[in-house]
């Protein structure tokens, strides 16, 4: 099972890895693409203005941009670490034991604008590219994309069932046909179900949560669903392909 998580803004500081080596991290054949965005990142932190601009940044954010300033020598922790705020509130990756934490990193896998996919364990530095950014004299990010990431989603996943909790502009980087996805709805007390942003990034994290605990390698729908209702999420199943949590 390979368990798709979006990135997050807010990201954790320092770290006790070494430097970036972008040939460690999963997914080879997205290398040359993360190659170069590092290398626009870097180069684009030399200027403070342009850098607020394309990254869409207030005056305060000057700490972010020294973040990419540094993206090759600043030191690296795993991405499940690296992410942080509300869906890895609720994952609390602090809280697994070392044997949870061998399945975190066996069944994770994190969305991001400046590395495409990254495992749960591979060693990242601390950055600041939102899915949604245009980088000066660049394609789009989904352009960049769209060319790699796909394919070395589909080699990373064959033969097993992906659950795709990213986000939309971070599923339209590199969409998995025939992913599991969770849509997460709030009910009124009139039956009324309406999407709220906050609770779907809680429950997703719940949800990816007991993905990471189960003992079981769910193999269908069926068997993910059974696996979210034991967690206590209330789960009924939408579609071949789409989960549905409902909160109160």
């Amino acid at each position: 099972m390979l368990v798709l998580l979006p990135p997050s803004e807010t990201k954790s500081d320092g770290g006790s890895g070494g430097p970036l080596d972008l040939d460690s991290l999963a997914m080879p054949q997205l290398t040359a693409v993360r190659d170069k965005l590092v290398t626009e990142l870097i180069e684009l932190a030399a200027d403070a203005d342009a850098s607020r601009a394309a990254l869409g940044l207030g005056k305060g954010a000057d700490a972010e941009i020294a973040r990419n300033a540094a993206l090759r020598t600043s030191a690296t922790r795993p991405a499940l670490d690296r992410y942080t705020g509300v869906l890895y509130d609720a994952l609390d990756a602090a809280g697994f034991t070392k044997a949870q934490r061998g399945k975190a990193e066996a069944r994770l896998g994190i969305g991001s604008a400046l590395f495409g996919v990254v495992r749960a364990g591979d060693s990242i530095p601390a950055y600041r590219l939102s899915g949604g950014s245009k980088l000066p004299g660049l394609p789009t990010l989904q352009s960049l994309w769209k060319s790699v990431l796909p394919e070395a989603l589909r080699a990373e996943a064959a033969g097993q069932l992906v659950v795709d909790l990213r986000s939309g502009t971070y599923q339209n980087l590199g969409r998995i046909p025939g992913a599991i996805t969770a849509t997460v709805l709030t009910e009124r007390p009139d039956g009324k179900r309406t999407v709220v942003s906050h609770f779907n990034k809680h429950h997703k994290g719940l949800l990816a949560r007991a993905l990471v605990l189960t003992r079981t390698e769910p193999s269908t729908i069926d068997a993910l669903a059974r696996v979210s209702e034991k967690a206590g999420l209330r789960t009924e199943i939408a579609s071949p392909t789409e989960l549905l949590i409902i909160t109160d």
